[in-house]
């Protein structure tokens, strides 16, 4: 069917609600509106399903997402009886419908015969993935869209190491949702049958106090927070599911002067005081600053509405407040977590640390001088817990600290994907033990590129028109394919990996090797010592993302590197992506 004639069943079907008629009846008249609602249905990917709420197959809503159920409920059925039982785990954040698109998961898997453990209200990211190991589940799904804006919401599989699915899996889900053709017919049932049949189970402050116990052994240097109980900290939960679970940990560790930004505590599924509730940018944080500055607080935290992202704004000695990348902050953490377990005597041999192949290559360094292995891994968290799985859980190795560029960190095995709020508790942690060498977390960061050289870093977005702009994409990597060269964009390139046809092109000896990665579409150039850019088209939206990087003794010489790398790029791939 082509759009117009999905449009048309939507608006005749009887099975579809009244009000899901009556929104797309007002754009009756609209064939553009139409067709972007009905041109493709949201497709079910290694990150789910993510898109602007609304009616039509191409907007999240009880249809699509009850869609995006049944396939992981059929595909969980096919594992037999004992999966079914083990069950899922459900929870969601602050977003508009996250609550009733919660509910409408757990009775699709409930009617599916699998059993389905739903929180009682919102709960972050690390939460619902720490469940899914706690109950020892079969998978979990998470109602959230992360920090994009308010019209969008999303819908996360987990499997039962507590990760987003593989993509594998993913692709199984998707096959299994390819075989619905009305949504109308899924089976749903009635929520208060499942919960009097037992196949519905609401969980609550129980697995809170179980997530926190487990934090609380993860703390580095109680006795620094102690000595600092009273230092300033300046928090943001950004309207989202944050609030409850950083301000209890802090609290617990031993905090005493947690300020939390008034207007931004409660959730708030409009986000009525930031553009996008997105961590990564100096808007969001603009009200948390202020408060800083005026009760001069020592740092400000802030997390995304799912609390799986984590930033902060340290103050100098200026009294100005910088906010971090997501480099800077992994940095950061990796450094304090194995210089702390180094001076106690507690890092194991065979430890390791997880980044990706975006992220800050000063990891390399850092990991280096604590004789840890770095690893580097694909972009998606997911591929973090794989490592982890694979060479903690069922190897010999020991695992310490992962993190992305896009303001995720991790510590502990408990947890398989983003966690802002260990993260939280880490850097309030860490900024007490600065305070007890005399200097600021700020003073720290500039220690760290002392010790391993400055580095300049930039992610370039490059947004598109939704249907056109995804073939243009599309077109656009298959020209940088095309033309792999060792002057790419007038830039002197060593290496290229392809990773989506496994092959390391080196021109410095011309010769071809296989990558061990996971195929992605992804191309990454090596330059003359650590500077590197990568290529790569978003996993949820018509954008196309560059990421660059530039490192050096002087910082001067690496901004000027950097800014002259990105002119460049720009220009090239506006070039690539011409229609």
């Amino acid at each position: 069917m082509n759009a117009r004639d999905r449009y048309n069943l939507w608006t005749t079907q009887p099975r579809f609600d009244a009000a899901t008629r009556e929104e797309l009846l007002r754009i009756a008249e609209d064939p553009a509106e139409i067709e972007d609602r009905f041109y493709r249905s949201l497709e079910f990917g290694t990150a789910g399903l993510r898109g602007v709420i609304g009616a039509g197959t191409n907007r999240m809503n009880v249809y699509t997402v009850a869609m995006a159920a049944a396939g992981f409920a059929r595909d969980i059925a096919s594992k037999g009886q004992a999966a079914m039982d083990a069950g899922v785990v459900i929870s969601f954040d602050s977003r508009r419908m996250s609550p009733e698109f919660a509910r409408v998961v757990a009775c699709v898997f409930a009617a599916h015969g699998v059993l389905a453990r739903l929180s009682d209200t919102l709960r972050p990211v690390p939460v619902l993935s720490f469940a899914i190991r706690h109950y020892r589940a079969t998978g979990g799904v998470m109602i959230t869209a992360s920090h994009n804006p308010a019209a969008y919401n999303g819908f996360k599989a987990y499997g039962s190491d507590g990760g987003q699915c593989p993509p594998e899996t993913a692709d199984q889900i998707a096959a299994r949702m390819d075989e619905i053709e009305d949504p109308t017919t899924i089976e749903m049932g009635s929520y208060n049958e499942h919960l009097t049949s037992g196949r519905l189970v609401v969980i609550g402050e129980e697995l809170d106090d179980a997530y926190m116990e487990m934090l609380s052994h993860l703390a580095l240097h109680r006795d620094a927070v102690a000595r600092h109980a009273d230092m300033k900290i300046v928090y943001t939960p950004l309207h989202g599911s944050g609030n409850v679970p950083v301000r209890r940990i802090l609290a617990e560790s031993g905090f005493r002067q947690v300020l939390v930004v008034p207007e931004q505590e409660l959730p708030d599924p409009e986000f009525p005081t930031v553009k996008a509730p997105n961590p990564e940018e100096r808007a969001a944080l603009a009200r948390a600053i202020s408060l800083a500055e005026r009760e001069q607080a020592d740092l400000v935290i802030a997390t995304d509405p799912d609390a799986d992202r984590m930033g902060l704004a340290l103050r100098g000695a200026d009294g100005e407040y910088t906010v971090l990348t997501g480099n800077q902050i992994g940095l950061l953490l990796m450094d304090y977590i194995l210089s702390s377990k180094q001076a106690a005597g507690t890092l194991p041999g065979r430890s390791f640390c997880v980044t990706t192949i975006v992220s800050t290559k000063l990891a390399k360094r850092v990991a280096s001088h604590y004789g840890v292995t770095l690893m580097e891994c694909l972009t998606g968290f997911k591929y973090i817990g794989e490592l982890i799985k694979e060479h903690d859980e069922n190897g010999n190795m020991h695992f310490q600290f992962g993190f992305e560029e896009s303001f995720g960190f991790l510590s502990g095995t408990d947890v398989r994907d983003k966690d802002a709020v260990v993260a939280a508790m880490l850097a309030a942690e860490m900024a007490a033990v600065a305070r007890d060498r005399g200097m600021t977390l700020y003073d720290w960061l500039q220690d760290l590129f002392h010790r391993f050289g400055h580095a300049a870093e930039k992610t370039l977005s490059i947004s598109l028109d939704s249907r056109e702009g995804l073939d243009r994409i599309r077109k656009g990597m298959e020209r940088l394919r095309s033309s792999k060269s060792d002057r790419t964009a007038g830039l002197h390139v060593l290496r290229v990996k392809d990773y989506l046809q496994s092959v390391e092109t080196d021109f410095t000896d011309a010769g071809e090797r296989p990558l061990d990665l996971p195929r992605s579409d992804v191309l990454l150039y090596e330059l003359d010592d650590l500077d590197w850019f990568c290529v790569r088209p978003s996993g949820t939206e018509p954008k196309i993302k560059i990421y660059a990087g530039a490192y050096d003794a002087d910082a001067a010489a690496c901004a000027a590197r950097l800014s002259s790398m990105v002119d460049a790029l720009r220009d090239h791939m506006e070039e690539m992506l011409r229609p």
